[in-house]
């Protein structure tokens, strides 16, 4: 599935659902932390969105498309235990825009894969809005978290890496 078919169906998606949205033009950036400045929202707001591997046992591989917020980091040790993995990595590149049908700084934090598990952290959705790429480069989405959560139905389990203070 190309980038342009993934637009096209988060659009219609959130059109059927009635969801509040905006979309937001902006120069093509696919990086959390550059273009939420371009789109005016707090890091925190940002959706990051990564594909993760997770092997169970040697024969069976699992993905997980985890979702953090934009200034927070994946605790891979964590969706492995979750998926009661032996091993965890991030996806390499070609199979992450495979499975979440676009390219890599604009997967969305919705999976049209169902080879392709959705846990998102809560702390995300202590914001009214959340921010993302919308399977482009060039455009991001505003979208209410209430209807996020209502759509994308994410499984909600603390993935957020813990920073420990010195």
């Amino acid at each position: 599935m190309a980038s342009d078919d993934t637009y096209t169906r988060l659009i219609a998606l959130l059109d059927e659902h009635g969801a509040q949205y905006r979309l937001i033009d902006h120069p093509p950036e696919g990086r959390t932390d550059i273009v939420s400045p371009m789109r005016g929202n707090k890091l925190s707001q940002a959706a990051k969105c990564m594909v993760i591997m997770v092997k169970i046992g040697k024969k069976d591989t699992r993905w997980v498309l985890a979702v953090v917020p934009g200034d927070a980091r994946i605790d891979l040790d964590a969706v492995k235990d979750l998926m009661r993995g032996t091993y965890v990595s991030m996806a390499s590149t070609d199979k992450a825009e495979s499975l979440a049908g676009s390219v890599s700084g604009t997967v969305l934090p919705f999976s049209f894969n169902p080879k392709l598990i959705l846990i998102v952290d809560p702390s995300l959705l202590e914001n009214e809005k959340i921010y993302f790429n919308a399977a482009r480069l060039d455009r991001s989405l505003e979208l209410r978290t209430a209807d996020y959560v209502m759509i994308a139905k994410p499984r909600l389990e603390r993935i957020v890496l813990k920073e420990t203070v010195a």
